[in-house]
């Protein structure tokens, strides 16, 4: 009998095997060839057919070219840290692909000179909070606040509350983030009460500016007092507001959320703030003021360190003319629409799925402790798992000894994604 390790195929024969082309379009020579080489010794090994080999490489190359894994974020949770934060509009993603290619980002095609970088992003930013009257964008919503610092408080002192000095997440902190700069934070009032007499006892001459602070997830409550951004601009330095979420305008489902229009109409000198949370555009950070300061920042040699690229440029343009963005659509849902498509995917799913009203929040930072009536699909909570290593990843969250799969965050396009899913995790498990 002839030994089968003699029937194994040469490398390049597999590699030119018309099969694989879509693959190798896909994915690139070298990920391919290294399945194939995989492929091939699991052959020699007697693992797999030689007629086989190349199915074996079909079935383990990636779906995608990254590593990345698509979510359907059930968690209600609009702005989710851990799956991306915003998700982007359909326009902000058809604007990426556009940009991904060669575009006049930084060229004016009339005169063939080199134009202004991301000008058409910059101006819809500006007509969006039409009370500032500069606008620059950096990277993230840190960059933001650290260009500020840099450009402004290099060896002097910025005033702060203490009870604004908070960790904006992953270890990082507010007074690390600016010390690191070569600032000096001078911290007034303690954790829970601040009043106006202590910053008018901190500013003096070397202070560069006052700061208040977005809390974040980090809320106080009780015997409590904060200082307005109204009542700072009478100590003579600038104020400078760090609203944290990207808030634009009021919302009225968030009285309380900090927004750019009305920080700046308080006096506020210049805000800063990310992209990629409540305004639901891509990650960067948003520098909203006076027209002479926002250009002091962008003309700073620290700024081209934080330059966005051309990606991050059309998607903001995107998300800010385009369609209202999936966390608007979300704030602007109603509860009784929701728990009505609550129930027509639990019924749709079968088994042990059941409608309930549920609470979800807006995440990332924002609104913290403000609940937003929702509505989920219930099921055993076991499944919690399964759902997550499924095919798209289901995530949701355990209540109760139930898993509520939340529909404030997940738009109505991916239902169709979320029967399957739970139907083929219910199908594995018995339908239990």
């Amino acid at each position: 009998m002839q030994d089968t390790r003699r029937r194994v195929p040469r490398t390049d024969v597999v590699l030119d095997d018309p099969a694989l082309a879509p693959a190798l379009e896909r994915l690139g020579r070298a990920r391919v060839k290294a399945g194939v080489v995989a492929a091939l010794e699991a052959c020699r090994a007697g693992r797999v057919a030689p007629e086989d080999v190349v199915v074996a490489v079909l079935d383990d190359l990636p779906a995608a070219p990254v590593s990345l894994r698509r979510v359907l974020n059930a968690t209600g949770v609009v702005v989710h840290t851990n799956l991306g934060r915003a998700p982007l509009s359909p326009a902000a993603v058809e604007a990426l692909a556009l940009a991904a290619g060669a575009t006049d980002v930084e060229l004016d095609l009339d005169s063939g000179l080199r134009g202004p970088r991301g000008a058409a992003a910059l101006a819809a930013l500006a007509a969006a909070v039409p009370d500032a009257g500069g606008v620059h964008v950096v990277n993230n919503g840190a960059a933001a606040l650290a260009l500020a610092t840099c450009a402004l408080a290099a060896g002097r002192e910025v005033v702060v509350s203490r009870g604004e000095l908070v960790e904006i997440g992953d270890g990082f902190r507010i007074p690390e983030l600016m010390e690191s700069l070569g600032a000096r934070l001078r911290e007034v009032g303690t954790t829970n009460r601040v009043h106006l007499e202590d910053y008018e006892r901190a500013v003096g001459e070397r202070t560069a500016f006052v700061l208040k602070v977005h809390p974040s997830n980090f809320r106080v409550e009780g015997f409590t007092s904060s200082v307005p951004v109204e009542a700072l601009t009478g100590l003579g330095v600038p104020v400078v507001a760090d609203i944290g979420s990207g808030l634009l305008a009021p919302h009225p489902r968030l009285p309380d959320e900090p927004d750019a229009a009305t920080t700046l109409r308080a006096g506020a000198d210049l805000v800063t703030a990310s992209g990629d949370k409540l305004l639901g555009g891509p990650q960067a950070g948003l520098l909203l003021g006076g027209a002479a300061l926002v250009q002091r920042l962008r003309r700073h040699p620290f700024a081209r360190a934080l330059r966005v690229d051309k990606l991050t440029l059309a998607a903001l343009e995107a998300t800010l003319t385009g369609p209202a963005p999936p966390v608007a659509a979300a704030l602007a849902s109603r509860p009784d629409d929701l728990l009505a498509r609550a129930r027509r995917l639990a019924t749709a799913i079968g088994g042990p799925a059941e409608a309930v009203a549920s609470e979800g929040r807006v995440g990332g930072g924002g609104a913290p402790g403000v609940p937003l009536p929702s509505a989920a699909v219930a099921l055993p909570h076991h499944l919690a798992a399964p759902l997550r290593h499924g095919d798209p990843a289901v995530v949701g969250h355990v209540h109760d000894g139930r898993l509520l799969l939340d529909l404030l965050a997940l738009p109505g396009s991916d239902d169709a994604a979320l029967v399957e899913g739970v139907r083929r995790v219910l199908a594995a498990d018995g339908g239990r």
